[in-house]
This record gives structure tokens, C-alpha cells and sequence, in this order.
């Protein structure tokens, strides 16, 4: 029998022992109850812990089992370890009905378990975000046992050249230049082209529809502006290297400036546009959430609805503000599409935004793509720059959250 119907069978069998753990716990618990025994719980809450007690341990085991046959190799056929797994689940049905007590806590019980599956999932998301960490640092240092780190970080040429012959045994890899500088340098001109468009315009627009939009205009306007967010980078990438670039070079056209088809400007400003429906969003939330006592007592001070605005709903709000502007940063520091199709792939240092540049990102998919080997330091320096990413990406989260706990215990209502 194949894995996949095992697989059917198992959560089959397993579904009917729980419904069996249901209706047993429940008659058992109805049953006490009825004999005029004072219990701690209802009875569907019994029968609940008795569905828990045989399906979750059931679950454990077959986890642990396939975890062991994906990441360890380990020598388990799959029928033994959903056999097993269905006998942990018979046991469990057995000692999830044997609970049924009057003396048994059984709500206490459930919410226990039920903390323990929230706790559960809040450490997957911390060890996934190791787990990412210590894969680009093990290959990341590989590479910088091949070239200097200080040259990586202060080097202002990228040019790996014939690099991956050196992994193939047919030259020394000599000539190669891993310089990062042009790379970061094309990351933050663009991101900081997309937040100048982003954050002014969605953070207006936030305003607007908070604080004036009348309830129709607000229950059309929002929607449609959310759409921008659904919209699939590559379609951007085809707007900005068709429509947005032509005119940003007609325009520098007209000033008398010479700008390159691919530049900075083009993916910048698409980019800001794609990012507008996060910031406006959530910054229409935040300013939603500010109490309204804030605003009456501002009007009240005679403020005007403009000054009640800057001065104190905006202030109020900043924290979240701040977080909603951080995660459009985000997005723009990790796109990849329209850099490619408006921006190039050409690693340039220069201030001119007019110019063709490319980013980091783009330059972790050239260098994984291809038929160049994975030893070679070329595949490898693109963990070198995701780890320098990281960094970056981390270093503003922690400035991020420094000032969102200074504005936060500025602003913070107290309740007494």
C-alpha cells in the first residue's frame, strides 16, 4: 500500500476513534451527572478531553516518526509507524474515557492543552527563524573562508569572474571580486526611492479616510485600494519597465538629463506604489484605534480639526505607524521582480539614480540559478549577502521597536 493511502487510512481510523472518544466520554460523564454526582465540568467537556487524549498523542507520535524519516534517514516503514501511532491512539481513548471522574478537572485540563498547542506554535516561528539563520550562516562562512570578509563588506566591485572554475579544480579563482557595497548601495537607493512614494501617500490617504472620508466614500475607496496589494509583482515589473521608465526618461529628457532605460527611479516608484496599500492599511487602523477622547479634548482646548490631527492623533498613533512603514520596508528590501525587468542586473556604484543598478536580492537569484557549482564562490556568496541582509533587516527591527517603546510610554492613556 502506498504512503499516501496509508496516510488516508490512518487520519480515517483516527477520526472514527475520536468520535468514538466523543460519544463515550459523554455518555460516561452523562451518566455520573445523572446519578446526582456534583461534577467539575459538563459532560461535552469530558468527552473533549477524551477526543484530545486519543488524537493528540497519535499526532505526536506520527510527527515525530515522519520527522525522523525526513531529517534523519532513519530506517521506519511507514505502515509500522501509522500502526503505532493508532495503538498510542487506542491507549489514549482508553485513558482520556478512564478520566471521566467527578473529581477530574477536565475544562483546567483542556485549556492546559489548548495553552500548550499556542505555545507550540509560538516556538515553530522562533525556531523556524533560527533554523533560517544557522543554514545561511553555515554556508556563509564557507565562503569567507574563501575570500576575506572586511573585502566583502568595504569591497566597491562585484565581479565574481570565472570564480566557479576554482571549485571545478581548473583554476585558482583568482581575479574574483566579491565587493557588496554596489549591491547594498542599489538595495537602499531603491528602497529609499519606494518609501519617499510609499509612506507620504499612504499615510495621507490613512488620514483621509479616518479622519474626513464620509462612510460611503471610505466603503469603496479602502477596498480598491487593497487591491493594489493582490496584484502580482511580475505584472508591476511589466509596468514599470514599459510605462514607468519611458516616461522617467523623458522626463530627465526634457531637463536636459541623460537617463538609461534601466534605472533606479522606475522600480522605485512602482515599488512605492505596490507598498502603499500596507502602510495605508494599517495606518488607517492604528489611527482608527486612538481613542476618541484624545480628539474631543483637543477641540475642546479650541484646536482645529487639522491641528487636533497633527498634534495629537498622529503622535498617538506613531507606534503603529512606525511598524506599518518598517513592513513595507521589508517588502521592498526582499523584492526581486521588478528590479530585474525596470532596474537590471548590473551591480553599479553610483549616487545617480537615473543610472541601471541592481540589488541584493537579484543578485542572491543570479548567483543560485545556473549551472555553476554550488562549492564554487559565486553559489555561496549569495548566503554571504543573505546574512548581511539579515543583519540590516535586523538592526532596523531593533531601532523599530526602540522607538515604538519610546512614543508608546509618551502617549500611553492611563487608566487609573
Amino acid at each position: 500500500m502506498q504512503t499516501n493511502q496509508l496516510l488516508l487510512l490512518f487520519c480515517t481510523v483516527l477520526l472514527l476513534l475520536g468520535l468514538v472518544a466523543f460519544f463515550i466520554g459523554r455518555a460516561k460523564a452523562s451518566r455520573v451527572r445523572a446519578s446526582g454526582t456534583a461534577m467539575y465540568a459538563q459532560p461535552d467537556q469530558y468527552a473533549w478531553f477524551a477526543v484530545l487524549s486519543t488524537a493528540g498523542p497519535a499526532v505526536l507520535v506520527g510527527a515525530v516518526g515522519s520527522l525522523l524519516l525526513l531529517l534523519l534517514g532513519a530506517d521506519i516503514p511507514p505502515l509500522y509507524l501509522f500502526a503505532a501511532s493508532l495503538v498510542v491512539a487506542a491507549a489514549g481513548l482508553a485513558v482520556g474515557v478512564a478520566q471521566v471522574k467527578p473529581q477530574f478537572h477536565a475544562r483546567q485540563a483542556i485549556e492546559r492543552v489548548i495553552r500548550w498547542i499556542l505555545a507550540g506554535a509560538a516556538l515553530i516561528s522562533i525556531f523556524t527563524t533560527f533554523g533560517i539563520l544557522f543554514s545561511i550562516i553555515s554556508e556563509a562562512l564557507r565562503f569567507f573562508q574563501m575570500h576575506s570578509f572586511w573585502e566583502f563588506i568595504t569591497g566597491t566591485t562585484w565581479n565574481p569572474g570565472a570564480s566557479f572554475l576554482a571549485s571545478a579544480g581548473r583554476g585558482d579563482g583568482s581575479g574574483a571580486e566579491f565587493g557588496s557595497v554596489p549591491l547594498f548601495a542599489g538595495t537602499f537607493m531603491i528602497t529609499a526611492i519606494a518609501m519617499l512614494v510609499a509612506v507620504p501617500v499612504g499615510l495621507l490617504s490613512a488620514i483621509y479616510m479616518s479622519e474626513y472620508a464620509p462612510a460611503r466614500v471610505r466603503t469603496v475607496a479602502k477596498p480598491v485600494l487593497e487591491v493594489l496589494a493582490g496584484i502580482p509583482t511580475v505584472v508591476y515589473g511589466f509596468f514599470a519597465a514599459i510605462t514607468v521608465a519611458p516616461i522617467i526618461v523623458n522626463i530627465a529628457g526634457f531637463f536636459g538629463l541623460d537617463a538609461s532605460y534601466n534605472n533606479a527611479v522606475a522600480p522605485g516608484v512602482v515599488m512605492g506604489i505596490m507598498i502603499i496599500p500596507f502602510i495605508s492599511s494599517l495606518s488607517d487602523d492604528v489611527i482608527n484605534s486612538v481613542p476618541d477622547s484624545m480628539r474631543q479634548g483637543s477641540l475642546a482646548l479650541g484646536m482645529t480639526k487639522g491641528e487636533t490631527i497633527r498634534d495629537v492623533v498622529i503622535p498617538a498613533a506613531l507606534p503603529g505607524i512606525i511598524s506599518a512603514s518598517l513592513l513595507g520596508m521589508s517588502r521592498a528590501l526582499g523584492e526581486t521582480m521588478i528590479v530585474v525587468m525596470a532596474a537590471g542586473m548590473r551591480p553599479n556604484l553610483t549616487a545617480n539614480p537615473l543610472e541601471d543598478m541592481t540589488t541584493v536580492t537579484v543578485r542572491i537569484v543570479a548567483a543560485l540559478t545556473g549551472d555553476q557549482e554550488f562549492e564554487s564562490a559565486e553559489t555561496l556568496s549569495a548566503f554571504a549577502l543573505g546574512l548581511v541582509l539579515f543583519a540590516v533587516t535586523l538592526t532596523l527591527n531593533l531601532v523599530s521597536v526602540l522607538m515604538i517603546r519610546r512614543f508608546r510610554e509618551k502617549y500611553r492613556v492611563n487608566n487609573l
